[in-house]
Order: structure tokens, then C-alpha cells, then sequence
């Protein structure tokens, strides 16, 4: 860099800097700078011969201003002239003043653009390098369209010099990862890996970030890096630290290049060249035994550089997953650090053997550690240590030491932080259900866990304690037992309270023949706590009490006059006062056969994944601790996987199934008041049905393929199931399931047209839904223009990826209906939604609509999903009010055969006028009034707009009440046009 002469100093900014420092109070400096504002405007403006220097010290006390807080709003030109100066220090500010107050909307843009040009293209190394430092700090999209093309010949050229090979580097780094479809991938990218063999350590410094971000998103383009990236790893770890005076850092050769090209490697596999995979294994074996060496300096920087290299080769390590040797000598390394003083080293010890853990190398090397661990649960001060230590225990886990980790987590949930305390009761729970040999001592482990922390227990946990319960006849009757002993403490959690009035419903019966637990003492101990609890609970305890009028007659008088209490018939909650007379009426007016046939034991579950597991994975997110129960699969054949009993509805887990006396159907009563009122109104009627000796089930219930969303409302992102056998030739749920070809299109998706006849009258809705993904659609249209706002939403908890929706049209249709889409992003996380934006100008009339296909990974599978995009040409109807003069007038100008279209058709919907008024205004038409002779007829007029054309059209609907029939009749001057509106709206009726 060139030395600043000593008329550089600018005194005049040095004594601006004094004058504000030296303001005694705020309205002192603002008043010094406004001042000074006043002096630099009249300079700028009255003498047009200023000097460089001068410029360059009215930039600077700017950009002093402007970094104290004040809005600067002149200068721009003086700074973008200094660009042009020949003088480092001149050119300096200019870049500096640009960098920091000049926006990529500006409309000296260009005017920068060409300086920038000029510096890269003058082969000055100083100058080139202050425009590679402006072009990284700008990043703005214009500059990467005018300079990534031109950044990477400067990289690759063989005069460039070092300083300027790493600016360039960083410098496409940065625009790379702010515009990376304008960054050129040709042949300059296999030239980039050669940087790597560079001798100036600072150039392969910024290759390999460079490279490193590239190989990430183009792996196979930057395979080649690996055997360099090893062989200059294995030159720096096997080097002394005189070797590489320059790049040494406290004793450790050139540290953070070393980290960085480890990195690298974890973008790929284990090298499969035996001698670069030899290679890189004594680089690794290097690295470890470097870490046992004693320590050449006392300093903090000598052992944070030696650490940061050895965390990032056991990362490597564990990335690799293939050296029995090296993983459990890093299991060993790590093992050392859980002790140490150090608080980050400690928590990047428990980090790192958590993932450790998921091997089946070094499983057994992590589980030596348990004491340590459990010890800094115990005592560790710092709770993001303690965090980590939870995530180790649950991680090293297994069958030969479940009971004692649940019992010492246990044991530290009653004096966790509030933080994690719903994390570490998630946790508990998988792993009691998971590792259970004997049932009887997961019913314990729960039940203490809602003891300990009720109020961090969620909806799934006790719902899974239900499942588990009701699959396994051998634990039922201790889980009654347990359950019933549980609810005589003074203070009961709520959750225990509905644990314990479901169980108790299914099996009481199974504790019924012993004196202390009696049916009549059952039930008092269940309504002594009616009153503490909350509506949904109360719910739930009613539903108990009709089970109990099956289940034990001599209760039935007392439980009939809980029932018929005031507080329960006139209850304020609609909810508890329906139960209890739906309740009291069929304890009174139903045989026993009926009874037990309506509130019969709830059958099993069907086998499918634990919403717990799900739950905890959406909580602590992807590719975190949750993670490893799937690498863990292999390694754990003996310990109690396999397919868990599936969540089920929440009705199911409050009242059981009630049965038609005919055809057995089965059907679900509601259970609590946050599922809707629409499912007792239908409860109402089947229950009397049933008390008449009729089977209404069909008609309330029908047989669906495909659960709604509120069926399943235990099974938070579990899995759909596999089908049976291949997709019919129409399409399934996901249609083309067996095809992996990203390619292919799939056919439309079941139920899409009816769905698209319903937005034929609508802009808002839900477009299309199935178990895993939501479409919805909000739009809105002017004249020929449009704007649709397509929604996707995950359903599952588990991330779409490659998630790519298209939208495709015929080539009649693109020369008639222009659209615009803007890209999502690939990845969809579980639960969330994303929003895409489609802009529409229709060229023309059209008939067609375009067809929405989506293409998208879930769970390892390719999906794909077709369905048709309502867009039609009524979208583009603009209404338009008309006199009953003006219309027939009208009417009787179109009345050419070819401009007009009629047709009779029978009614598809009940006739009700208000829904055909609504239907015909939804459809984009101004509905006329007192036009037509006859009042019972529907008048309609309105103008479709296109980009060349408008195109009036007039309508009149006549329905025949007694027939159900309707005569639709549309005139407009274009025959094709007719044609078209008729059939969209004939579909309505």
C-alpha cells in the first residue's frame, strides 16, 4: 500500500472531530454539524475547481456525520469523481463514502459501475483491490449482473497477484451467495481448485471458503478438491511450527486454513482412492496425537487454535462414520474435555459425543462416560451445558442402562430449568415407551413423570400412555391399579386426572372386586376432583361416568343424579350441558344390550409411528440430537422398536366406539368442545337411532378413503400409510408414487376438478388437501390483469425437500394467457407454509385452464401432485349496470346465431334464489334488476377485457321450478366466448 504524504492528515477533519467531541450537549453538536453541513454545501456547490484533497476532506467529515446517526443527502457525485483520482488515499475515501451510503437503487450506479471497470481493468493491484473490497461490500444484484462474469477471469489469470487473487476470491464469494444464479459455472471452476495448490497461503485461505460454499451446492463440479485438499492438509499438520513463520498462530501452523479445508472434506464421502484416504487417516491420527501433547504455551490463543482444529477433524471423523479407530479415539479425546475447566470445551465435548453416540463404532466408548455425564447434569452451573448433557444421556441410551438414565433424568426434572423442562419430559417418554421390557414399569415412569411435571406434559404424551395402555392386555389391569392409587394423593395434576378417568373407564372393572377400590369408591374418587378441573377434563370425566353405568349397575342411581344436577343440566358450558342430557338420556331409556353395545372396550390401535418422537423432532428441529433415533435403527434390533400403536382422535381416547346393532359400523362420540359442535349433532341422531333399533351410520358416517385433518389429531406428522397395492389408473392421494422421474407429470389428482368448479364462482379457498400438503388460493383480478397468491402448506412435521411447483400450460394456451411466477423455496419445513406469487394477463379468450404440478421429497419418496389452476376467462369479467332499454337493445344487436349460446340442463343443487344471485355475481357479471318481464328470471351483463380486445357479454338465467330445471342463454360477439362462459356457468347450477 502506497504511504501517506503528510498532507494526508487533513487537519481540517481532525479539528472538526476535536470541535464535536469537545459539545457540551446534544443541541451543541447538531449545531457544529449543521454548521459544518452549510460550509460543505457552499463548497461543493461555489467552487466548481475544488482539489482532490479537498474533496476527499469534505467526503470524509461526511461520512464522520453520517456515522454519527445524521442522514446524509448530497456529496454522492464529489465522492464518485474521486474515483477517478489518480491517488490511493482519494480513491480510498471515494470507495469508502460509496460502500457505506450509496444503495444498489441509486442512479449513480452506472456511473460507479464504470469507475470500478476502469480500476479492475488497469492491472494496478492497489486499485483492483479497493474494487473487488467495493464490489463485496455493495453485494447488490446489478453489480454481480455487471462483474461476476469478469471476477472470476481475474481469479484464475496467471499474472494476477496474490493480494488481488484473495479479494477476487472472497469477492465471488460474496456475490455467489447473495445472486448465485449470476456467478458463471464454466470453465473457470476447475481451474479454482487448482488454488489450492497455491504457495501464498493467504490465496488458498480464500479459495477454500470459496470452494467450500460452491462444493455445497455443485458437488460433483468441485470432486476433484479432495486429494488437494488432503495433500495440503497433510503439509500443514505434519509441518513444524517454524515451517510456516507467517501463518502460525501462537505455535499452531496456520490454524484456521487447516479448519477450513476440514470443512471442505465433510462435503463428501471418505475418499475412495486407498492412498488419498491413507492420507487423510494420518492426517487425523496427527491431529489427535497432537492433542495429547503437552502444551507448548500457557496462553488462551495457543489452546483455543489447537482446539478449534481438533473439534473440526472429529467432526470430519464423525462425518466419515468409517474408521472404527478414529471414533473412538476421538470418543476418548472428547472424554477428557467433560471435565475440563473450560465451559466451552465442555459443551463442545457433550456436543460432539452426542452425534458420536448415533455410531455403532463408538456407541459402546460413549457409554463409558454415563457417570460423567449424569455428574454434570448434577453440577454443571451453566444450562446450555446441562441442555447438552440431556441430549448425550438421551443419545447413548440403550436397553443394558434405560431405567437408570429415565431414573436420573427423573430425578433432575424437578430441578431443571423451565426452559427445557418440556424437552426433558419428551425425551423421558420415548425413552420409557422405547426401552420398556416390562409395561408395568413405563405406566410408573409416566405417571411419576406427570407427578413431577404436569404442567409440561402435553396432549401426545398422555395420549400415548392411553395407546399403549389399550393395546397391551397384560399391563391393563396394573395400569388401573396404578392409576386408581395415584389419584388418592390430596393434589392431582390435571393431566393425572385425565389419564385416570380414561383408565378407569376401559378398566375399572379390572380393580372392581377388591373392597378399597370398589365401583362406587371409583367413582367418588373421580368427581372429587369433577370440580378442579377444566371444561375439556370435565368433558372427559362424563364420558367416565356413562362407561360406568355400563360397567357397574349398582353405580347408576348415583351417577344418574350427578347427571340430572342443575349444575350439570344448566350448565354455562354448551358442551358439558349436551353430554350430560344426551348422557342421562340414554342411561335412562337404553336396554343393557344397547348400552354395552354403544360403550363397548375401544379396540386397538393401528400399528404406526409415535407423535411424541414427531413432536420432539419439530421442536429441536432437523438434523439435531432427535435425528439420531433413525441412524440408531440398525444398531438397536434388541431393544423395543419396530411399528409403535398409532395416535388416534381425540374422540377415540375420551368415550370409545359406538356400534350400529345391525351392520356393526363404528363411529366415535365426541369427547371434548374444542373438536366442534358439528360432531354431536350428529351424535344426537345416532343416538336415536339407536334407541329406535335403527342404523343410521351410513348416512352420518360414510366410508371415507382418506381421514380428515381433526381425525388424526394425535398423529402430529406421523407418516401416511404406505398403499396396499399400486395407484389406480386415475391417480391416488400422491399420484405416482412409484415414479421417481422429477420429469414426469402427474395426472390430476382426485376430486381437483370438482374443487376447480368450485373456484369458478371464488378467489379464496382451499384448493386442494390430502394427508401430507395444503394448497390455497387468494386472488384477485382487474380488467385483463390478475394476481394469484398460492399458498403450500406442510401438513406432516417432517421437511418437504426439492419442493418445486410448476405451472404448465399448453402452447395454445401461453399465446392466450400470460403468467409469471416467482420461485419458492426448495425446502418446506414440517408445519410451515409458503407463499408463491403468480402474476396473469390474459392476451386473449382462452378455454383451457393451466394445470398446478408439484413435485417434492418427503420422508425419501419423490410425490407428485397435479391438480388444475382456476383460471378462467369469467376471472376477467369486469360487471356492468345496464337499463332495461340499454339491455334489450343489446340483447336484440347479438342476436346473430353464432353469437349466441343456450342451454337447458337439470338443476345439480337445490334452487334457491339468493345462492343463484350470489353464484351470478361470484361469477364476475353485474346482476340486473327489474330487467327482465318475468321476476323469477336471473339478468347478467358484463365486458371481458383482454389485452387487444373488450368483449360484452349478456346472460339470463330462467329456472323451472317444478322440472328443476334451468335455461341458460349467453349472448356475446364472439361465438367461442359464448361457448365457454355458458359451460363454466352451466357447472354452477
Amino acid at each position: 500500500m502506497p504511504a501517506v504524504s503528510k498532507g494526508d492528515g487533513m487537519r481540517g477533519l481532525a479539528v472538526f472531530i476535536s470541535d464535536i467531541r469537545n459539545c457540551k450537549s446534544k443541541e451543541a453538536e447538531i449545531k457544529r454539524i449543521n454548521k459544518e453541513l452549510a460550509n460543505i454545501r457552499s463548497k461543493f456547490k461555489g467552487d466548481k475547481a475544488l482539489d482532490g484533497y479537498s474533496k476527499k476532506k469534505y467526503v470524509c467529515k461526511l461520512l464522520f456525520i453520517f456515522l454519527l446517526g445524521h442522514d446524509i443527502d448530497f456529496g454522492h457525485m464529489e465522492a464518485v469523481n474521486l474515483l477517478s483520482s489518480n491517488r490511493y488515499t482519494e480513491k480510498q475515501i471515494g470507495y469508502l463514502f460509496i460502500s457505506v451510503l450509496v444503495n444498489s437503487n441509486s442512479e449513480l450506479i452506472r456511473l460507479i459501475n464504470n469507475a470500478i471497470k476502469n480500476d479492475l481493468a488497469s492491472r494496478n493491484p492497489t486499485f483492483m483491490g479497493l474494487a473487488l473490497h467495493c464490489i463485496a461490500n455493495v453485494g447488490s444484484r446489478e453489480m454481480a449482473e455487471a462483474f461476476a462474469g469478469e471476477i472470476p477471469k481475474i481469479l484464475v489469470a496467471g499474472d494476477t497477484m496474490d493480494s488481488v487473487k484473495q479479494s477476487a476470491a472472497l469477492c465471488l464469494l460474496r456475490l455467489y451467495r447473495t445472486s448465485p444464479d449470476l456467478v458463471p459455472m464454466g470453465d473457470w471452476t476447475s481451474r479454482v481448485v487448482h488454488l489450492l495448490n497455491d504457495q501464498h497461503l493467504g490465496v488458498v485461505t480464500a479459495a477454500t471458503s470459496l470452494i467450500t460454499t460452491l462444493a455445497q451446492k455443485n458437488p460433483e463440479e468441485f470432486k476433484t478438491s479432495v486429494s488437494l485438499a488432503v495433500s495440503r492438509l497433510s503439509r500443514i499438520v505434519t509441518s513444524a511450527s517454524t515451517d510456516l513463520q507467517d501463518y502460525t498462530y501462537y505455535f499452531v501452523p496456520a490454524p484456521w486454513l487447516s479448519v477450513k479445508l476440514l470443512r471442505l472434506l465433510q462435503c463428501y464421502p471418505p475418499p475412495e482412492d486407498p492412498a488419498v484416504r491413507g492420507r487423510l487417516t494420518e492426517c487425523l491420527e496427527t491431529v489427535l496425537n497432537k492433542a495429547q501433547e503437552p502444551p507448548k504455551s500457557k496462553k488462551v490463543q495457543h489452546s483455543n487454535a489447537k482446539n478449534a482444529v481438533l473439534f473440526e477433524a472429529i467432526s470430519l471423523i464423525i462425518h466419515h462414520d468409517s474408521e472404527p479407530n478414529l471414533l473412538v479415539r476421538a470418543c476418548n479425546q472428547l472424554g477428557q474435555f467433560l471435565q475440563h475447566r473450560e465451559t466451552n470445551l465442555r459443551y463442545l465435548a457433550l456436543e460432539s459425543m452426542c452425534t458420536l453416540a448415533s455410531s455403532e463404532f463408538s456407541h459402546e466408548a460413549v457409554k463409558t462416560h454415563i457417570e460423567t455425564v449424569i455428574n454434570a447434569l448434577k453440577t454443571e452451573r451453566d444450562v446450555s451445558v446441562r441442555q447438552r448433557a440431556v441430549d448425550l444421556l438421551y443419545a447413548m441410551c440403550d436397553r443394558s442402562n434405560a431405567q437408570q438414565i429415565v431414573a436420573e433424568m427423573l430425578s433432575y426434572l424437578e430441578t431443571a430449568d423451565y426452559s427445557i423442562r418440556e424437552e426433558i419430559v419428551l425425551k423421558v417418554a420415548i425413552l420409557a415407551e422405547k426401552y420398556a421390557v416390562d409395561y408395568t414399569w413405563y405406566v410408573d415412569t409416566i405417571l411419576n413423570l406427570i407427578r413431577i411435571a404436569g404442567d409440561y406434559v402435553s396432549e401426545e404424551v398422555w395420549y400415548r400412555v392411553i395407546q399403549i395402555v389399550i393395546n397391551r392386555d397384560d399391563v391393563q389391569g396394573y395400569a388401573a391399579k396404578t392409576v386408581f392409587e395415584a389419584l388418592q394423593a390430596p393434589a392431582c395434576h390435571e393431566n393425572l386426572v385425565k389419564v385416570g378417568g380414561y383408565i378407569l373407564g376401559e378398566f375399572g372393572n379390572l380393580i372392581a372386586g377388591d373392597p378399597r377400590s370398589s365401583p362406587l369408591i371409583q367413582f367418588n374418587l373421580l368427581h372429587s376432583k369433577f370440580h378442579l378441573c377444566s371444561v375439556p377434563t370435565r368433558a372427559l370425566l362424563l364420558s367416565t361416568y356413562i362407561k360406568f353405568v355400563n360397567l357397574f349397575p349398582e353405580v347408576k342411581a348415583t351417577i344418574q343424579d350427578v347427571l340430572r344436577s342443575d349444575s350439570q343440566l344448566r350448565n354455562a358450558d354448551v358442551e358439558l350441558q349436551q353430554r350430560a342430557v344426551e348422557y342421562l338420556r340414554l342411561s335412562t331409556v337404553a336396554s343393557t344390550d344397547i348400552l354395552a353395545t354403544v360403550l363397548e372396550e375401544m379396540p386397538p390401535f393401528p400399528e404406526r409411528e409415535s407423535s411424541i418422537l414427531a413432536k420432539l423432532k419439530k421442536k429441536k428441529g432437523p438434523n439435531t440430537v432427535t435425528d439420531l433415533e433413525e441412524a440408531k435403527r440398525e444398531r438397536s434390533a434388541d431393544v423395543n422398536g419396530g411399528p409403535e400403536p398409532a395416535p388416534a382422535s381425540a374422540a377415540d381416547l375420551h368415550t370409545g366406539r359406538l356400534r350400529a346393532c345391525a351392520g356393526r359400523s363404528r363411529t366415535r362420540l365426541s369427547a371434548h368442545a374444542p373438536f366442534g359442535r358439528g360432531t354431536l349433532a350428529c351424535e344426537a341422531s345416532v343416538l336415536s337411532g339407536l334407541l329406535c333399533g335403527k342404523s343410521v351410520f351410513r348416512t352420518f358416517f360414510p366410508v371415507q378413503s382418506t381421514p380428515s385433518p381433526s381425525a388424526d389429531l394425535l398423529g402430529l406428522g406421523a407418516a401416511p400409510p404406505a398403499p396396499a397395492g399400486p395407484p389406480p389408473s386415475s391417480g391416488g392421494l400422491l399420484v405416482d408414487v412409484f415414479s421417481d422421474s422429477p420429469s414426469a407429470v402427474a395426472p390430476l389428482a382426485p376430486g381437483s376438478e370438482d374443487n376447480f368448479a368450485r373456484f369458478v364462482c371464488k378467489n379464496n379457498g382451499v384448493l386442494f388437501e390430502n394427508q401430507l400438503l395444503q394448497i390455497g388460493l387468494k386472488s384477485e383480478f382487474r380488467q385483463n390483469l390478475g394476481r394469484m397468491f398460492i399458498f403450500y402448506g406442510n401438513k406432516t412435521s417432517t421437511q418437504f425437500l426439492s419442493f418445486t411447483p410448476t405451472l404448465i400450460c399448453s402452447d395454445d394456451l401461453q399465446t392466450n394467457l400470460s403468467l409469471q411466477t416467482k420461485p419458492v423455496d426448495p425446502t418446506v419445513d414440517g408445519g410451515a407454509q409458503v407463499q408463491q406469487v403468480v402474476n396473469i394477463e390474459c392476451v386473449s379468450d382462452f378455454t383451457e385452464a393451466p394445470v398446478l404440478n408439484i413435485q417434492f421429497r418427503y420422508g425419501g419418496t419423490f410425490q407428485n401432485v397435479s391438480v388444475k389452476l382456476p383460471i378462467t376467462l369469467n376471472k376477467f369479467f369486469q360487471p356492468t349496470e345496464m337499463a332495461s332499454q340499454d339491455f334489450f337493445q343489446r340483447w336484440k344487436q347479438l342476436s346473430s346465431p353464432q353469437q349466441e349460446v343456450q342451454n337447458i340442463f337439470k338443476a345439480k343443487h337445490p334452487m334457491d334464489t339468493e345462492i343463484t344471485k350470489a353464484k351470478i355475481i361470484g361469477f364476475g357479471s353485474a346482476l340486473l334488476e327489474d330487467v327482465d318481464p318475468n321476476p323469477a328470471n336471473f339478468v347478467g351483463a358484463g365486458i371481458i377485457h383482454t389485452r387487444t380486445t373488450q368483449i360484452g357479454c349478456l346472460l339470463r338465467l330462467e329456472p323451472n321450478l317444478q322440472a328443476q330445471m334451468y335455461r341458460l342463454t349467453l349472448r356475446t360477439s364472439k361465438e367461442a366466448v359464448s361457448r365457454r362462459l355458458c359451460a363454466l356457468l352451466s357447472e354452477q347450477f
